[in-house]
């Protein structure tokens, strides 16, 4: 009987608990990362830019734009130059007189 009570118990857990398995807490799958929020920057930038928003709204999306362009430098700063990837300088084929 003692089985059958654990069977039971175990069966109306929630999906959530069952599957965490030993104590280990599961990422929410609805949570936003700062990269969501980077590429959303980007899909905002890509899609003003090809035309997407009428006139009427590109003041609406431009302040929304400005806004997480400011909550992405406060959270996540950019890596400074020579932080990341090396950067190279290509010479000029100009010449100076």
């Amino acid at each position: 009987m003692a089985k059958e009570d654990t069977k039971k118990a175990e069966s109306i857990e929630s999906p959530k608990t069952a599957t965490a398995g030993a104590g280990e807490p599961q990422a929410d799958p609805m949570a936003l990362s700062i990269g969501d929020l980077k590429n959303l920057s980007t899909i905002l930038d890509v899609a003003s830019k090809r035309g997407a928003f009428g006139a009427g709204e590109m003041a609406t999306v431009g302040m929304l734009y400005n806004k997480l362009q400011g909550f992405l430098a406060k959270v996540a700063p950019e890596q400074k130059p020579g932080a990341g990837a090396p950067t190279t300088v290509a010479p000029t084929t100009e010449e100076k007189k």
